[in-house]
């Protein structure tokens, strides 16, 4: 999977300073505890997840980010990142370690070579289902990105083309899923829309209570 920045996706209005303005609201919060205050950025596949988290960390100065497609273990392996996340990187940053994770090359299949996060206030976890299940309690703030599902698959297959095509249906249904039984998003505390156009119910960055 690519994780590149990508320039079709119009940016979230009011979302990056949103976003941030929470984290540094939480790290002021948490100044005596060792570890770095964590953002988790979650959503299906194509929502604009990656864009956003380089955006956020910029306004973060320059905050490292973890890539979920570094961890999950194949194409079947969506649930299976999760626990893989807890103990690599969320629960040693929790407690003021180094995170250090092993990387999963996709032409490969298999996981390769250990790497350490740098130390920073800040630590931003993106990809999908990086705020689910065990790892939701660890982050101070959680933000769900998504974007009408044809938009998602257009800028999914733009990106990673003929790699992501013959699975973009298995990997939907991990999501569904994973999302549904979790109630991911609604456990989010902001709500990103990247869509172009949005239904009249959707706007480009809710709070969610």
């Amino acid at each position: 999977m690519s994780t590149d920045d990508d320039p079709t996706i119009p940016p979230p209005v009011g979302g990056v300073a949103r976003i941030a303005m929470l984290a540094r609201a939480a790290h002021r919060r948490r100044r005596r505890r060792r570890g770095p205050t964590l953002v988790g950025i979650d959503g299906p596949a194509g929502g604009g997840k990656s864009t956003l988290a380089g955006r956020v960390a910029a306004a973060l100065d320059e905050a490292p980010v973890v890539r979920m497609d570094d961890l999950y273990p194949g194409w079947d392996g969506l649930a299976g990142a999760v626990p893989r996340l807890v103990r690599w990187v969320l629960s040693p940053a929790e407690h003021g370690r180094v995170p250090r994770y092993r990387r999963y090359d996709w032409h490969r299949g298999g996981y390769e070579e250990w790497r350490a996060v740098r130390r920073h206030r800040y630590l931003i976890v993106e990809g999908a289902g990086a705020t689910s299940g065990r790892a939701r309690g660890y982050y101070a703030v959680r933000v769900w990105v998504d974007a009408d599902p044809g938009e998602r698959m257009r800028r999914a297959l733009l990106r990673d083309g003929d790699m992501f095509r013959p699975h973009w249906a298995r990997w939907a249904r991990q999501e569904a899923a994973l999302f549904g039984a979790d109630r991911t998003r609604r456990a989010a505390h902001i709500v990103v829309i990247t869509s172009s156009i949005l239904p009249d119910d959707d706007r480009p960055c809710q709070g969610v209570p």
